[in-house]
């Protein structure tokens, strides 16, 4: 396994790798960086960790819309359906958790099951979790942070600011959300 961490516009963004897939693209502080990363030998001159910081620089940029690398994120066989439908998922486009979990053709009550898996979803960006959002165009959770979460969707042309609601088709609940303390 190996390791490279680069500078991005929102922040420092740790890439892990096996010789021929990416394995992980992390922020500072997520909780699901791999324990191991420190020790993982230095990576910046794997090719795949080499394409894959093209590719997310071509992102930042605006240059990409499409990832296009060998991936292969460690999850549960639930985790990976729900993080392969995460990739269906279109540059500019957005989803819910609700219409994840009915996708998978599961009952509201897995709703939170999928938002688990969602949150653990070990590469940030190229599988696109920034993409779902509450049922009500709310930005929930993103182990990246709420604030990386807006900035990725304006990036995608997203009006996203933390505390908002996202205008959501036939929902006209949008403005300001009323944030209560945990």
């Amino acid at each position: 396994m190996y390791r490279h961490t680069f500078a991005c516009p929102l922040g420092d963004l740790l890439l892990t790798a096996t010789d021929t897939h990416l394995t992980g693209a992390f922020f500072p502080g997520q909780k699901t960086i791999p324990v191991n990363a420190a020790r993982m030998a230095a990576g910046a001159d794997v090719a795949v960790i080499r394409e894959a910081q093209a590719q997310f620089t071509a992102y930042f940029a605006g240059k990409l819309h499409d990832f296009d690398l060998p991936m292969a994120p460690e999850g549960t066989p639930f985790q990976q359906d729900v993080w392969r439908l995460l990739c269906d998922i279109a540059f500019g486009s957005r989803t819910t958790y609700g219409q994840i979990t009915a996708r998978l053709g599961l009952t509201r009550e897995h709703a939170r099951a999928v938002g688990t898996a969602v949150g653990r979803n070990p590469i940030s960006i190229a599988i696109p979790c920034h993409r779902v959002v509450g049922a009500d165009g709310a930005l929930t959770g993103y182990a990246g942070g709420l604030p990386r979460k807006a900035a990725l969707l304006r990036i995608e042309g997203h009006p996203a600011q933390v505390g908002e609601r996202l205008p959501m088709p036939g929902d006209d609940r949008q403005g300001l959300l009323a944030l209560v303390s945990a």
